[in-house]
C-alpha cells in the first residue's frame, strides 16, 4: 500500500469525525425542539431522533474501527490505531455526558424551582468541556504523528 491509500485513510478519518461533530449539531438541535414541545413533551419524535442518531454513531465508528485496524495492519501505524483507541473511549464518553445532560435539562425545564437541577446541568456542562478538550488533544496528537514520515 502507498502513500495515497494512507493519505486517503486519514482524510477519511477526519471526514468520519466531521460526521460525528454534525450528529452532535443535529442531537442538540432536536433535543431543543424537544424542549419546547414541553410540558407535554413530543417524545416520539424525540425517540425517532435518539433511534437515528445513536445508528449514526455506531456507522461512524464500525468506519473508525475499521481504519484503526487498516492504519495498524497495513501501514504498521500502532501509534495511530492507539490515538484512535483513545479518541472511540472519549467519544463514547462524551455520548454518554450527552444524554445525562439532555436529562438533567428536562429536569431542570420541568422543576425550575429546584437549584439542584440547574446545579446539575451545569457540572455535565463543564465535563462536556473538558472531555472536548480531551478529543482535541488526541485529534491533534494524531494529526501531528500522522504527518510525520514513516
Amino acid at each position: 500500500m502507498g502513500t495515497t491509500d494512507f493519505k486517503t485513510l486519514v482524510r477519511r478519518f477526519y471526514s468520519l469525525q466531521a460526521e460525528r461533530v454534525e450528529a452532535y449539531k443535529l442531537f442538540d438541535e432536536g433535543h431543543e425542539a424537544y424542549l419546547r414541545t414541553g410540558p407535554q413533551y413530543d417524545f416520539e419524535h424525540y425517540k425517532q431522533l435518539v433511534y437515528e442518531i445513536t445508528k449514526a454513531f455506531c456507522s461512524i465508528s464500525k468506519e473508525v474501527l475499521e481504519i484503526k485496524q487498516q492504519l495498524h495492519q497495513d501501514f504498521d501505524r500502532p501509534d495511530l490505531s492507539e490515538h484512535i483507541d483513545k479518541l472511540q473511549v472519549k467519544e463514547k464518553e462524551k455520548l454518554e455526558l450527552t444524554a445525562k445532560l439532555q436529562l438533567a435539562k428536562q429536569s431542570a425545564q420541568d422543576h425550575p424551582e429546584d437549584e439542584g437541577f440547574q446545579e446539575k446541568v451545569r457540572e455535565l456542562k463543564q465535563e462536556i468541556i473538558k472531555n472536548t478538550a480531551v478529543l482535541s488533544e488526541i485529534l491533534q496528537d494524531f494529526k501531528f504523528d500522522s504527518e510525520e514520515p514513516e
